[in-house]
């Protein structure tokens, strides 16, 4: 039986970079979900921060599962809440800076989820939890930090990036390191290592 092709329907550096450095082969077809408009509407309906995000999961997957029906295709989001409010993904690095400074010295919890769909269905799901704390620094600090990570800040709904620079914005951090950068990992390569998807048999 063929092994299925593999897309990630996400156009995460982060989610993409988890998935090469794992060995997987897949392709990238960004779904055009409109993350923000559906965001609205859950909020509006009280979902949870973890609910939301495997929603949206769920929808990218899906969606570019309509599309290619013959492949597993990976869907992946994330959501951050802190002290009751839901962050999103800074527009501009003055929107990153006030985020950070709410931040600061607060303990949030980061919600990832991962959905797998095959010919227009959802197979399985996953989902993560992570707890991190921000040290007290102060703005000179947080200037800098800024002004040295630049604008790939922006593609973190944290606005941090946790394998690089954003390691110093931190003085705890408890949960798993994948989750953390936008993805429950080791239950999908778990789950895809059962579909025949994963690491080539040496020849």
């Amino acid at each position: 039986m063929p092994i299925p092709r593999l897309i990630l329907a996400s156009q995460s550096p982060s989610r993409r970079q988890m998935l090469q450095s794992a060995g997987l082969t897949f392709e990238i077809e960004p779904s055009g979900v409109d993350e923000e408009e559906i965001t609205r509407s859950l909020l509006a309906a009280r979902a949870a921060p973890q609910d939301i995000a495997e929603k949206l999961a769920e929808l990218k997957a899906l969606r570019v599962s309509g599309r290619r029906p013959e492949a597993l295709v990976v869907g992946g989001d994330s959501t951050l809440a802190c002290n009751g409010r839901l962050f999103h993904k800074p527009a501009t690095l003055e929107a990153a800076r006030k985020q950070l400074l709410s931040l600061r010295g607060q303990t949030h919890e980061l919600f990832s989820a991962v959905v797998v769909a095959k010919g227009g269905a959802r197979l399985w799901h996953a989902n993560e939890r992570a707890r991190l704390t921000m040290r007290p620094f102060n703005e000179a600090f947080l200037d800098a930090y800024l002004a040295r990570a630049g604008q790939g800040v922006l593609t973190s709904v944290g606005a941090y990036q946790l394998e690089g620079l954003g390691a110093h914005l931190f003085s705890r951090v408890d949960g798993d390191y994948f989750t953390i950068l936008g993805l429950p990992l080791l239950p999908l390569l778990s789950f895809l290592a059962v579909h025949g998807v994963g690491l080539e048999p040496a020849s």
